[in-house]
């Protein structure tokens, strides 16, 4: 439903075939609320609306983006936080919550409301947390286009579209995540040095051990280990092996290079012991990578 072209609510039915892709879409749209104004406006639904003093539960997640104003959220028996524009709210199921405007300002939303058995396993994960519900990644212009292509797939309402919506809220979740790690360590020295670590360990010609990388970049390397996981999602050990795991396909499917030749090059001691690091992570031989993907 179009209010004006700075409303609209989108509320549509679900059917068997969207609960099949593991998501159920049930609401989205975006809002202007003036200063001044009541909230929530009153076009929402019965279920959907709330009293902003005695709040609300949902059987839904919802991801509510704050593109414009200020106000305040509250979730849980957490204290109520600030909300203010570049603000992204995340919404449970069965977690009490009320968000509201500062009259002064009102505020410009989006949101989006699903069921999602995938979005469980990644909450299960820690990746997104009722403990921190408020994500400030500020304005950008990348997830508003997402928000308002889910508006305009929902309005016309084309087969498939439900489908269509439930992978472009796997967009916008994904480019949360990726602002929000990225902003908090954003021009940071640390970071850079880091990044000169990743450098490294991408070099075939690298001899040095994790430590003594650590240390030619230097930060002590408790911190690196740390500070590297936090950054890549990964230990610096871990991540040096997925480069040379990298490396040796590259090389197994574009070179002329034997195995022998390709163990030396990724400084292994002998090939044998290539051939054992290969079959470990890929659960076939080099040779056998090698001859597979020629045969493609």
């Amino acid at each position: 439903m179009t209010l004006d072209r700075n409303n609209t609510l989108c509320y549509p039915g679900t059917g068997g075939h969207d609960e099949i892709w593991g998501m159920t879409v049930t609401t989205a749209g975006k809002q202007t609320v003036l200063p001044g104004s009541g909230y929530p406006l009153r076009s929402h639904p019965a279920d959907y609306l709330f009293s902003t003093q005695k709040g609300r539960i949902l059987n839904e997640y919802q991801i509510v983006y704050i593109v414009n104003g200020s106000g305040t959220f509250c979730s849980g028996n957490r204290p109520p936080r600030k909300v203010t524009s570049g603000s992204v709210l995340f919404l449970f199921p069965d977690e009490w919550h009320t968000y509201s405007p500062d009259k002064e300002t009102g505020w410009e939303e989006y949101w989006v409301g699903f069921r999602s058995r995938h979005i469980d396993s990644i909450i299960a994960k820690r990746s997104f947390t009722k403990e921190d519900p408020v994500h400030n990644i500020g304005i950008s212009t990348g997830i508003i286009s997402l928000y308002e292509e889910i508006i305009s797939v929902l309005q016309h309402e084309k087969p498939g579209h439900l489908q269509l919506v439930a992978s472009i809220i796997i967009h916008i979740l994904g480019s949360i995540y990726f602002k929000e790690k990225n902003l908090s360590y954003a021009d940071t020295a640390t970071i850079e040095k880091i990044n000169e670590a990743r450098m490294l360990m991408k070099d075939p010609e690298c001899r040095l051990s994790t430590e003594g990388i650590a240390e030619s970049v230097g930060i002590g390397y408790s911190k690196f280990r740390k500070i590297f996981k936090e950054y890549t999602g990964v230990p610096p050990t871990q991540y040096r092996l997925q480069q040379k795991l990298s490396k040796a396909k590259e090389l197994l499917t574009s070179s002329m290079m034997n195995i022998s030749e390709i163990s030396y090059t990724l400084k292994f001691d002998n090939p044998c012991q290539f051939s054992i690091f290969f079959k470990n992570r890929e659960g076939i031989s080099p040779s056998e990578f090698r001859e597979r993907n020629r045969m493609r």
